[in-house]
Parts: C-alpha cells; sequence; structure tokens
C-alpha cells in the first residue's frame, strides 16, 4: 500500500520480500532466510540504513562475485572455550546462527567464551548478536572492522573501517540493554541514504578526496570518513581492528578494502563476539546484581535521559501492528531486483 510517497509493509511481507529477492539474486535458501531475518529487523526497528534498503547492498555483493552465495559454514573449537566457524566467504548471518548454540553453551559452562566468525561477509548492525545472546540471560560484546573507509584522527586519509561496537546486557521482564554504534561519526550507510535522497551531510563527517571537509554525501563516500570523538574514537576504532581482525586471524579494513578488487562489494572479513554468563561471577547472588543494575538504569530514565535501543524498542512495538514504511522509490529498486 503506498502513502505520501511511501509504501506499507507488514513484516511477513517485509521479511517475505527480502526472502525472495535475495533467492532470486541467486542466494542460496539458507543464506537468504538469515539474511532476510535480520534485514526485516532493522527495517521494524526503524534502522532504515540497516533494514530492506540493505537488499541493494547484498545484490550488489552478490551480482560482482564477492560473496559466496551457498557457502557452507563450518564450525571448530580451536580451544575449550573458543568457537570458530569458517563462513566461507558466505554472509556473516547464517555462521552466525550456527555457531550461537554452542558460544551460549561454552559461556554457560566456562562463565565466558568468544565467537570468531572468519571469511564472512558483512554488512549488517551488530545489534541483533548482541541481543539474541542477551536474550540468553547473557552479556555480549561484538566487533567486527569493514572496508578502509575512515580516516585516523588527525588525518585525513582511509585507514580504518566504519568499526562497530555493540554490548547486550539481560534485563529479567524487559527488553535487554542493548547499544551498537559505528566508530565513525556516523554509519556508512546514513550518507548513502543522504546521497540517495540528494541531500548534503553535516560537514563533520568527512573529508573529500583531496582533505577537505565537505558537506557532499559523494564527495566523501569517494573520500575519508571521521571518526567520531575524535582521538578517542581512532583508538576504539584501532582497537576493533586488532581484536577483530589479526587476534582471530583475519583480515584488517584496509586488507578487506584491497580483497575487494574494486568491485564495490560489502566488506570481507571477520567478526569477534565474546559471551560472558554473569551467574559465572555471582552464582546465589545473581537475582540481587541484577537489581542493582535496574537501580542504574532507573536513575538514568527517572531524570528523562533515554536508555540506547529505547527508540528501536518503541519503534517495533509500533511495526508490529501498524507495518513499516519504505520510501517507493526504494520500493521500486527493491521490485526490479526480481526481475533482475
Amino acid at each position: 500500500m503506498s502513502r505520501d510517497g511511501d509504501v506499507t509493509l507488514t513484516l511477513g511481507e517485509a521479511e517475505a520480500l527480502a526472502r525472495s529477492v535475495l533467492e532470486r539474486q541467486g542466494l542460496a535458501p539458507d543464506h537468504a532466510a538469515a539474511v532476510a531475518r535480520t534485514m526485516a529487523a532493522g527495517e521494524r526497528d526503524g534502522c532504515a540504513s540497516h533494514g530492506l534498503y540493505r537488499l541493494l547492498v547484498a545484490a550488489n555483493s552478490i551480482a560482482k562475485g564477492v560473496v559466496v552465495p551457498d557457502a557452507v559454514p563450518v564450525l571448530s573449537e580451536p580451544a575449550v572455550a573458543l568457537v570458530r566457524v569458517d563462513g566461507g566467504g558466505g554472509f556473516a548471518q547464517l555462521p552466525f546462527e550456527q555457531g550461537k548454540p554452542l558460544l551460549v553453551e561454552k559461556a554457560r559452562r566456562f562463565g565466558i567464551a568468544a565467537l570468531a566468525l572468519n571469511n564472512v561477509v558483512h554488512f549488517a548492525a551488530l545489534w541483533p548478536e548482541v541481543e539474541a545472546l542477551a536474550g540468553e540471560g547473557l552479556a555480549a560484546l561484538a566487533f567486527t572492522p569493514s572496508h578502509a573507509w575512515v580516516a585516523p584522527e588527525g588525518g585525513t586519509k582511509p585507514v580504518f573501517g566504519t568499526n562497530p561496537i555493540a554490548f547486550g546486557w539481560p534485563r529479567p521482564g524487559k527488553p535487554p540493554f542493548v547499544f551498537d554504534f559505528a566508530t565513525s561519526a556516523v554509519a556508512r550507510g546514513e550518507i548513502e541514504l543522504h546521497r540517495r535522497a540528494g541531500k548534503p551531510i553535516p560537514p563533520d563527517w568527512g573529508y573529500d578526496d583531496a582533505g577537505n571537509p565537505s558537506t557532499d554525501p559523494v564527495a566523501v563516500l569517494n573520500g575519508a570518513m571521521r571518526t567520531f570523538g575524535g582521538h578517542k574514537g581512532s583508538a576504539l576504532a584501532a582497537m576493533v581492528e586488532l581484536i577483530a581482525g589479526p587476534l582471530i586471524g583475519d583480515m584488517t579494513s584496509a586488507e578487506s578494502i584491497a580483497a575487494d578488487q574494486g568491485r564495490m562489494g560489502s566488506p570481507i572479513g571477520g567478526e569477534l563476539v565474546i559471551a560472558i554468563d554473569p551467574s559465572g561471577f555471582l552464582g546465589a547472588g545473581l537475582e540481587d546484581h541484577l537489581r542493582r543494575a535496574e537501580a542504574m538504569f532507573e536513575a538514568i530514565e527517572g531524570q528523562g535521559a533515554r536508555l540506547p535501543s529505547a527508540r528501536r524498542y518503541a519503534a517495533r512495538v509500533r511495526s508490529e501492528t501498524e507495518g513499516v514504511r519504505i520510501p517507493a522509490q526504494l520500493h521500486r529498486d527493491i521490485s526490479a531486483l526480481l526481475k533482475a
């Protein structure tokens, strides 16, 4: 249904559309289902830059041969508290789904465990991973490099990726506390959406290829993005490069973009997910200490401040009854992929 230049879809229709497009583009059904769930979740939670728009991104990576469409993930256990899934060059969603049960089991057995996803193609947010683990009662962190699009603080040439960091904390009887943010000033998808809409971007988002601050999204996409928070964001970006690149035997952002060979596909490399079982530290005192955490959340919200992810959860409630709305032009672009 079209309304005010938008197209409204139920959540079921959004996921079915994503799955149909991905399969039409050649993605194996198990991969298509996993990726479609992530895209529909992004749209459901009001994260347009990580929602159905990403179908265009995924289709490009499939068409350019960046992603292996029928990759078979291979799970292994390099150490007692570690899990590794080699994604075989496929998208990251299915490898995570296949590695998650063993990660949860090991975290509960040893108190802490880590999952390395290797040789995967990544285009999505990290919050689905940490939210899923927090839903299991675990605290979780996730990290991944991307392509070298971001300049270090004090420079103007790309070294880092957008290099997101995500964290999830379980809350009894409530949705988990979750944050997920790029260490760049903004997610690259936000700049892409400005480009599609013909809108300028703030001058502190990035540089053109001559190293000058620019409000032109195309110039910044061809130049370099900036980190958030100056040297602090730059240091965090470097940390992500190290712990989700060399630490797990996978690519840095510079290596990822070199491996892309100008195909303009999604980042190639790895992801590190860490899961911690609070009961491992707390035992019988778990409930008491989780209540102490709730006191902190109440102190934040009690003064009118917003918890990270609150907007996503509010959008989720609306979407479940009202569906999701996407721009009509985006719907046309997506629909064209079904005919390709």
